[in-house]
């Protein structure tokens, strides 16, 4: 279907089946795969040695490029001078004790 695999591939579940298929699914010379997702803290990835050979690329990012501590001062004076809506993303408001069913 897509001629010997995909140019780019992003993960974002956290499950290590996906992040193993997001990589092996990309093609082989310049194959891109990134990974978002945060795995469980025993998860190992495994792949065979080939995927490496044949040139695909393994990207990870966590929180992006975001630095919380340089970053997070300049975002709250964004939102206090009105320059960030954040309020246009909250849909719903539940209880902390119905946090699961959110």
């Amino acid at each position: 279907m897509t001629n010997g695999g995909v140019d780019r591939s992003v993960e974002c579940t956290g499950s290590l089946s996906a992040m193993i298929s997001a990589f092996e699914c990309v093609h082989d010379g310049w194959g891109v795969a990134v990974l978002v997702g945060v795995p469980n803290k025993d998860d190992a990835f495994k792949t065979h040695p080939i995927n490496l050979l044949n040139e695909k690329t393994l990207k990870g990012t966590f929180f992006g490029n975001y630095k919380p501590p340089s970053d997070l001062p300049s975002v709250v004076e964004m939102y206090m001078n009105k320059e960030l809506e954040l309020e246009k993303f909250i849909t719903h408001e539940v209880p902390f004790s119905e946090i699961n069913k959110a």
